[in-house]
């Protein structure tokens, strides 16, 4: 995970990363889609990008993904799909805004394929400050429903704020969590969301829970097992953390989380973990950072 340097008057918009405190799979709607039930918990921890507006009408990166045809980025799908509801309204029929273009900035801190919304928080940050950096201007409902597009885990970011998820992910309750610190390790291993949910071996059908019962020890995630039985370093690394505290892997994986109470011990506990593992401690936050951003 390398931070690449670019010009300091750039404005870093936050893209924060979130766990799936639990995760239940509750069933499954006729197009395939599973219908579950999640608690997003959005972290002081993620990637940043910055957006150089311009009159090009390309959306072009400083610095590609390496593996990842720009095509297949999900900033560029996002810019591209919010520059697609940019009507021109001097034009009969109406058209598409086609000067508009940007050249993105992005520093990648967030594992791929982790579980944590990398992709999802880059493409949410891109919807959020394009829509106001262009001048677009649309609701956050409207920004919501086009990130559903791009993936079920968009619309959380957008919205902002911790939330009990149900339907596909996107229909979201706000709620506020006691503060609590989380040190997040990735075990080395990228894990395709689409392949579990696909498995044949997968729960899908955890009855369904209300939130005001919620309990971290009365919940669980129906992903992890399959995970840990596919993915040993998932497994090794889950039971290594549970020696230590509440754990549990969040999403599809690969990443894997555990629960403090207090911030130092949680950096206690990161120093001990094997020489070279991949991990971070962060903030559970109420608001995310990329809601503050726009509020200043």
């Amino acid at each position: 995970m390398v931070v690449t340097s670019t010009p300091k008057k750039l404005e870093w918009w936050p893209s924060p990363a979130k766990l799936n405190l639990f995760l239940h799979i509750n069933g499954r709607y006729e197009n395939g889609y599973h219908q579950l039930q999640s608690l997003f918990q959005i972290l002081d921890f993620g990637d940043e990008l910055a957006f150089e507006i311009n009159t090009s009408g390309k959306i072009t990166l400083a610095n590609p993904i390496e593996g990842v045809p720009d095509q297949d980025n999900l900033i560029v799908k996002a810019a591209e799909l919010l520059k697609n509801q940019s009507v021109l309204n001097t034009q009969q029929p109406p058209v598409i805004d086609d000067t508009l273009g940007c050249h993105i900035h992005l520093k990648k801190r967030l594992p791929m394929g982790g579980g944590i919304g990398g992709g999802s928080s880059n493409a949410a940050t891109t919807l959020v400050a394009l829509n106001k950096l262009w001048n677009i201007n649309l609701q956050q409902p409207d920004l919501a429903e086009l990130g559903l597009t791009l993936g079920a885990d968009v619309p959380i970011f957008i919205h902002g704020k911790t939330a009990f998820a149900e339907g596909v992910g996107e229909i979201l309750e706000s709620i506020e969590l006691a503060e609590t610190y989380y040190l997040v390790v990735f075990p080395n291993c990228h894990i395709s969301t689409a392949d579990i949910f696909k498995h044949a071996d997968l729960p899908r059908n955890t009855a369904k829970i209300n939130f005001n019962d919620y309990k971290f020890d009365n919940t669980h995630n129906d992903c992890q097992e399959l995970v840990c039985n596919l993915y040993p370093n998932v497994a090794n690394t889950l039971h290594w953390l549970l020696e230590y505290a509440p754990s549990r892997m969040t999403g599809t994986g690969a990443c894997v989380f555990a629960k403090f109470n207090r911030h130092q011990k949680a950096l206690n506990i990161q120093a001990l973990l094997p020489k070279g593992s991949v991990s971070f401690v962060a903030k559970g936050l109420n608001i995310s950072p990329l809601y503050t951003h726009m509020q200043s």
